[in-house]
């Protein structure tokens, strides 16, 4: 796509310091910058392991104070991250409030709420924000290619997703509504229409609890429907999300692979081989 010459804009006016740091933390075709993917690669598995043992008691009780020490460490490291990426583009909001700025955010920001929030009362309000660390694991997300042609497919499949959706909530009403019918009068397990729901959609996603069932004939029969029904009716959604991802596939091989260069302006990445401006602000990548 052709972008306005007049919006493209030099980097000759921006501090050589932070263009190194945006060639690091932001490029991954640098050696520097592939061994900071890879330093943090795997303190962002390290730190969901330390989250996931903070959850076993035995190990919490005997090793709780180097769990916190650990986690300390790893927060001061990821909230010099979040900063550097901050200085590193010319527009901060931007990466501030895009989905890996958000993740950023709040894979520091439990640690620090945590100290505010004091007193035996609230000890579960600061393990339930210390748990939301989990989300860094959000981070590994950005050291995949394939993440951006699942995340497209996904956004090209959501209408047809959400018109099947709108089909299968009807059908669930409808044959909830009529389970209601057929086995209220012998069955108490039946006993209202949201109930005869929950079962239909129990039934239909083929997970069967058990804890209702039907003890009619003719509540079998509709029972036995629905389960060869759920079968098919699970495949749709799967079929769809698969056409996408093959012709986002295409997509990709068409453009000759994207790469990892990303716009010190505005933080826009995925660009096509051998750019030289921004597809999304018109900014010259070249530095």
């Amino acid at each position: 796509m052709q972008t306005n010459p007049n919006h493209r804009q030099s980097n000759t006016d921006w501090p050589k310091w932070r263009i190194k740091i945006h060639d690091i933390i932001f490029e991954a075709d640098t050696p520097a910058g592939k061994w900071f993917d890879i330093i943090l690669l795997i303190l962002i598995i390290v730190s969901i392991l330390v989250v996931m043992m903070e959850t076993v008691e035995g190990i919490d009780t005997q090793y709780h104070r180097e769990i916190i020490t650990i986690e300390w460490i790893l927060t001061i490291f990821f909230s010099i991250e979040y900063i550097l990426r901050i200085l590193a583009v010319k527009k901060p909001m931007k990466y501030v409030t895009s989905f890996y700025g958000i993740v950023d955010l709040l894979a520091v920001i439990p640690t620090y709420l945590s100290i505010f929030i004091v007193g035996s009362q609230g000890f579960i309000v600061i393990r339930g924000l210390r748990l939301l660390r989990v989300f860094r694991i959000l981070k590994l997300v950005r050291f995949s290619n394939a993440s951006n042609t699942i995340r497209n497919a996904m956004l090209a499949s959501r209408y047809k997703i959400i018109v099947f959706m709108i089909f299968v909530v009807t059908l669930i009403t409808l044959i909830g509504s009529l389970m209601y019918l057929i086995e209220s009068p012998t069955n108490e397990g039946f006993n209202s229409i949201p109930k005869s729901i929950y079962w239909a959609i129990v039934t239909l996603t083929t997970v069967g609890f058990g804890d209702i069932t039907p003890q009619t004939g003719i509540g079998q029969f509709l029972a036995s429907v629905i389960m060869i029904l759920g079968y098919g009716i699970i495949a749709v959604p799967t079929g769809i999300v698969t056409s996408e991802f093959a012709k986002e596939q295409q997509k990709q091989t068409k453009a000759h692979e994207n790469y990892t260069k990303a716009c010190i302006n505005c933080g826009a990445e995925n660009h096509q081989r051998g750019a030289k401006y921004c597809y999304k602000c018109g900014h010259n990548l070249d530095v």
